[in-house]
């Protein structure tokens, strides 16, 4: 894997959309797939290990538990270990549904913010 570089930086997904925008979008997503819950995952903003992922927005199904999205997430990027923090400073039992997850963690826009990380980040 190729050392992290200045030009792999990306902008956090609400710094490139206004509030208005962002309750717009998820208002639009739940009215269509009212089963699913909107979240955004990002790569730490100092991850210097881990690639970014092809995508960023997912619709996930409330029954999901953290530990299989945990695992979907995986299997996107096999290779290293993944840690997941949800709004970028909480952590959540791995048995816990993504629908608990959401009530408990979502933020004010409606999206549930996920930021995934290497082990080097607790050091």
């Amino acid at each position: 894997m190729p050392p992290y570089e200045k030009s792999m930086e990306i902008t956090p997904f609400k710094q490139k959309k206004c509030l208005a925008t962002r309750k717009d979008e998820v208002c639009t997503i739940r009215s269509k797939f009212p089963n699913k819950l909107p979240v955004i995952v990002e790569r730490y903003l100092r991850e210097k290990k881990l690639p970014l992922l092809d995508k960023t927005k997912f619709l996930v199904p409330h029954e999901l538990t953290f530990g299989q999205f945990l695992s979907l997430l995986r299997s996107l990027e096999a290779s290293q270990a993944l840690y997941l923090l949800i709004s970028g400073k909480n952590m959540s039992c791995l048995s816990a549904s993504m629908g608990e997850v959401y009530s408990q963690f979502r933020d004010p826009d409606g999206f549930l913010y996920i930021t995934y990380a290497s082990q080097d980040m607790f050091g």
